[in-house]
């Protein structure tokens, strides 16, 4: 469960211009609480707790901008194509800022990395930060995103225009492939929501 230092007047304010839906606290000590997305935050002095299945939907919102992430991706397909899901994860120098993982319906291996790619990235624009290392264990993604392979498959090359698109968003980024040990957090995530479904 998230715990974000700030100032929860401005904090507050910044959920509203969001459109996350405002009320009071449930208790004495609670200041006020917000709905946004599958997140609710409750704001207590100087803190809010941010809680749900989706935390991120808030921490995205209140984080203070900017910094560098290291971002981890990884898609999985049971059939290939059949069964897929996804997961991402954010790691800062203070650990996992934020992570993820979902089915995303029938997909092929190649399709299901990319979309993983595509969500870690959008995730780590919606955070604010400003400079990201990404790092995958699918060299096939990783050689046709910098441009070292092509990509014959038309859907495949879609994904890579908007992995292209999303990266061009940060001042500065890096792509690199790295053995599935080092991307186990991610593998993990997109694993047990196949499972799950």
């Amino acid at each position: 469960m998230p715990v974000i230092e700030c100032d929860v007047d401005d904090a507050r304010e910044t959920l509203a211009d969001a459109g996350a839906r405002l009320s009071s606290g449930d208790s004495d000590h609670e200041r006020w609480r917000a709905e946004y997305g599958d997140a609710v935050a409750v704001a207590y002095d100087g803190k809010v707790v941010v809680q749900g299945s989706n935390p991120q939907d808030i921490e995205a919102l209140l984080r203070e901008e900017g910094g560098h992430a290291y971002v981890y991706f990884d898609g999985a397909s049971r059939g290939n194509p059949g069964p897929a899901a996804v997961g991402w994860v954010l790691v800062t120098s203070d650990g996992i800022a934020a992570e993820g993982g979902e089915r995303i319906g029938r997909a092929t291996n190649n399709q299901a990395e990319y979309e993983a790619l595509i969500r870690a990235l959008r995730a780590a624009r919606d955070y604010g930060f400003d400079t990201v290392e990404v790092k995958g264990d699918s060299e096939l993604i990783v050689r046709q995103v910098t441009g070292a392979w092509n990509a014959n498959d038309p859907e495949l090359r879609e994904h890579r225009v908007t992995v292209r698109e999303l990266l061009a968003k940060f001042d500065d980024w890096e792509l690199s492939h790295v053995p599935r040990e080092i991307n186990e957090r991610a593998d993990n995530l997109a694993n047990e929501a196949l499972d799950d479904g």
